[in-house]
């Protein structure tokens, strides 16, 4: 979430048009669920009605849809054909999973609409497709509302395409769900971005940074070994790992006591117990881990393991790194491991 500072620098450069805050931010207006660019020549919003965003994929992931007026997946001064095709193809049909028999129909290479989108907004088209996706769904998810309130407010006149954007992420249709065992999902906001929360009464199931490349395949995975449908809501474990991950960012904590559901083979398990032993502020090898275990030629499959965690900085697997110290990889994306790792270091030493 911005600092309010931030929040009113860049509302008033949206009410001056300035063009210098061009790529520095998006805003999304709350009362028509689109977002602009900062020199778009709408009708300006009040500042309470605004979300600011760093990037589009932020803003299609709280489930904005592009400007028709100010096109802000286009570059400023240029509207590309290509990329204004491919968008208005996601907003006929928002809850599509693309393949690449749909790139022929509408006579569209798909490398290279790969290549523009990449070049231009930081990620593929596929990658477009999939964050408006998600964010018709995450809109119930973050705010709450009756079914019918987000289906109109993500521009159906029916309830069918909602429906299906839905139920393809989460489960069974929301109207469906009722009087059956549910997981419950929530939104929340953190100073690395927002994060989706999945549980029931008893646990946390999923934690995780919603542009987490991925994420929609770990919530079917989730679906799948419980045999539940996932709708909004906030239980008492969810309430209490927002509580404490309040207090992690703000250096106070130094455990976890949320309740956990672990869903995982035997070995990832122990794989997951290994991480949560690894003191805050260091950082442990793949191969260490192996060897720890009693397992020195399993450091692969620990990496796999640790690429299967679910719980984000609840089993520590950013305190995961190379041999040759390397940070590696990190779903969440390598800018937010070395904020976890520093931050961690910092709070250790007050």
């Amino acid at each position: 979430m911005l600092p309010e500072k931030k929040r009113k620098e860049f509302f008033q450069a949206l009410l001056e048009k300035n063009k210098a805050y061009e790529g520095v931010f998006f805003v999304g207006v709350k009362t028509t669920g689109i977002f602009c660019r900062p020199t778009c020549t709408a009708r300006k919003p009040k500042i309470e009605n605004c979300e600011f965003f760093t990037n589009a994929q932020e803003a299609l992931l709280a489930s904005f849809r592009p400007c028709k007026r100010c096109h802000p997946l286009s570059h400023p001064s240029l509207v590309s054909p290509l990329v204004q095709k491919l968008v208005d193809a996601v907003e006929k049909n928002p809850e599509k999973h693309w393949k690449e028999s749909d790139f022929r129909k509408i006579s569209v290479d798909e490398s290279t609409a790969r290549r523009q989108f990449k070049k231009r907004f930081g990620m593929t088209f596929v990658a477009y497709a999939r964050a408006r996706r998600m964010g018709l769904a995450m809109k119930q998810i973050r705010e709450g509302e009756p079914v019918i309130d987000a289906q109109l407010a993500s521009g159906y006149e029916s309830s069918s395409g909602f429906r299906d954007a839905f139920s393809r992420i989460m489960g069974t249709p929301p109207s469906k769900s009722e009087n059956q065992g549910v997981l419950q999902a929530c939104w929340i906001d953190t100073p690395l971005g927002p994060m989706l929360i999945i549980a029931d009464e008893k646990g946390l199931y999923l934690l995780e940074f919603v542009d987490r490349r991925g994420l929609e395949r770990e919530i079917e995975r989730l679906r799948k070994k419980t045999k539940l449908p996932i709708l909004p809501g906030k239980p008492a474990p969810s309430q209490q790992i927002e509580a404490e991950l309040q207090q992690y960012f703000s250096g106070k904590i130094v455990t976890f006591k949320t309740p956990l559901h672990l869903l995982g083979s035997p070995f990832q398990k122990r794989v997951w117990e290994e991480l949560q032993k690894i003191p805050k502020g260091e950082t442990r090898s793949y191969s260490a881990i192996a060897k720890t275990m009693g397992k020195p030629s399993a450091f692969r499959a620990v990496a796999r393991a640790n690429g299967s965690n679910q719980l984000a900085i609840i089993i520590p697997c950013h305190r995961v790194i190379n041999s040759n110290g390397d940070l590696a990889g990190y779903a969440g994306g390598i800018h937010r491991k070395e904020w976890l790792l520093d931050h961690e270091k910092k709070s250790t030493k007050t």
